[in-house]
């Protein structure tokens, strides 16, 4: 019985967190994304250990950064600049840009 709850509850999880990122357009993130390509580089591959590298990561990670940055809970004036102006909708065209780039999480 305790593993059919369990197994429930980690279904339930889940299901409630993929609305988060069914809107979210590949295709519209990397129009979106030219503004990132100056740090981040073009497909989110930073061409210096300086900016994060984007390509790659999870969506559900990327998203998260972002709507920090942009209600304050993580301090960075250059990014709390860059996100001030993006719609929920504009942030998750650009998490599912990234997180579909090769990059960092695929190098390994």
């Amino acid at each position: 019985m305790k593993p059919t709850i369990t197994l429930f509850a980690i279904s339930l999880a889940l299901a409630a967190s993929a609305p988060a990122l069914a809107g979210g357009s590949a295709e519209a993130g990397k129009a979106k994304s030219t503004v990132c390509a100056g740090c981040h580089g073009p497909d989110g591959n930073s061409p210096t250990p300086l900016f994060p590298m984007l390509a790659g990561q999870h969506a559900d990670y990327l998203l998260h950064s972002l709507r920090s940055y942009k209600n304050g809970k993580r301090k960075n004036p250059v990014m709390q600049g860059q996100v001030a102006s993006l719609s929920d909708r504009d942030m998750e065209d650009l998490a599912v840009f990234f997180s579909r780039q090769h990059g960092l999480i695929q190098k390994y």
